[in-house]
């Protein structure tokens, strides 16, 4: 099997301790190709060395909505020189979260605009993240576009879903659909088109039903293919096939 996961955070501290552990495991799993995306400039430094160092694991390189207070005059500027000279994957993760208290709405749709005219300008795909603002994504990708990308973690509407993929998007699926109890994702999940879809795990966060309240982590991958087998009634060695011909074809993985 041959599993690409498309949005971890395999830079996070949580994995200091035993990270190359993790990767073993992750191989003997069948994921094999791993996206870690950037939040802050102050992380791309690492998040670079970390993916340099160890095979099959691809960057991107975002300004995330929900740090805006850790962000500071010339990241954005900052970001544009470290995609001339390091061409990661993607831009990302980038995007509006109208979920946490009092958001600042006009500064974050500010900083997701002047990435999007970076990825634009790159010819980049992006990594979106989105929570309570899919419609103001939307919009903004039409006013800028940009090479298609990834809506991780995408929990929005059915017609929502196909504006995505009329734009050039795939939709990341992962640790929620293994909960039951996750019945608008998982009928998402199963009448979407096949070649819309790509699995993710967002590690450490979101973890998968078998590991509630643990750290997430890479290697449960298969766990969301399994998810996703079930929810479509279909045999998981193809879903892994189509999932991992997908991020290949957005993400321009050969």
């Amino acid at each position: 099997m041959d599993l690409i996961d498309t949005h971890c955070h395999l830079d996070d501290a949580s994995f200091d301790a035993d990270r190359a552990g993790v990767l073993a495991r992750c191989g003997q799993a069948g994921v094999r190709r791993i996206v870690v995306p950037g939040v802050t400039a102050t992380g791309w430094d690492n998040l670079l060395r970390l993916c340099g160092e160890q095979e099959g694991l691809y960057p991107a390189l975002g300004l995330h909505p929900m740090y805006l207070e850790q962000h500071r005059p010339g990241d954005v500027r900052q970001l544009a020189e470290q995609i001339e000279q390091h061409h990661p994957l993607a831009i990302g993760e980038i995007g509006l979260d109208y979920y946490i208290e009092n958001p600042d709405q006009a500064q974050q749709e500010s900083l997701l605009y002047e990435q999007l005219e970076i990825a634009r300008q790159a010819q980049l795909p992006v990594l979106l993240h989105c929570r309570k603002a899919h419609d103001r994504i939307l919009k903004a990708l039409r006013e800028v576009p940009v090479p298609g990308g990834i809506a991780h973690a995408f929990n929005g509407s059915l017609q929502q879903a196909h504006q995505y993929i009329e734009l050039g998007f795939k939709l990341g699926f992962g640790g929620m659909l293994t909960y039951e109890r996750s019945s608008k994702l998982r009928k998402l999940a199963r009448e979407l088109p096949l070649e819309a879809i790509v699995l993710e795990t967002d590690a450490p966060d979101m973890t998968v039903a078998s590991h509630r309240g643990e750290r997430n982590s890479p290697e449960y991958l298969p766990e969301c293919l399994a998810a996703l087998a079930e929810v479509r009634n279909g045999e998981p060695d193809e879903l892994a096939c189509q999932t991992t011909r997908n991020a290949e074809t957005v993400l321009g993985l050969g």
